[in-house]
């Protein structure tokens, strides 16, 4: 499956290598892609754009990916989640949290990323027929 350029994702990732790394590869996929630094810029956007993703690092200044997701699910009900991390006992805590999103751990290969996020598509396309 192609990616749908209309697919709208909002990245959120304090680490700028790893921001700028993410966003190219989704970009390349041919997704619409905003990316911010932390989950308290996120939330704007979140309130006043429509996104079919929210992609979020866990740990994050200022407010943690897994709020971020809690607020998202508030405001945009029908964006869907998906979270990167490092740590493996967050990653836990994001399952338990936020059953329905998927949890990508660091580090992983972009092929990676890209396959989970064509999936979180595809699901939602599945169960909107």
């Amino acid at each position: 499956m192609t990616a749908n350029p209309s697919r709208r994702i909002l990245l959120a990732e304090d680490d700028e290598a790893m921001r700028t790394y993410l966003e190219r590869a989704l970009d390349q996929a041919g997704y619409e892609v905003k990316a911010v630094d932390r989950g308290t810029f996120a939330l704007p956007l979140l309130e006043q754009e429509p996104f079919d993703l929210l992609l979020t690092d866990i740990v994050m200044p200022e407010m943690d990916g897994i709020e971020l997701a809690q607020r998202c699910a508030d405001i945009a009900p029908r964006t869907k989640v998906m979270f990167i991390t490092g740590f493996a006992a967050v990653s836990l805590r994001a399952s338990r949290e936020q059953p329905h999103a998927r949890v990508l751990s660091k580090p992983f290969h972009l092929r990676d990323l890209v396959l989970e996020v064509e999936r979180v598509f595809e699901e939602q396309q599945q169960a909107s027929i």
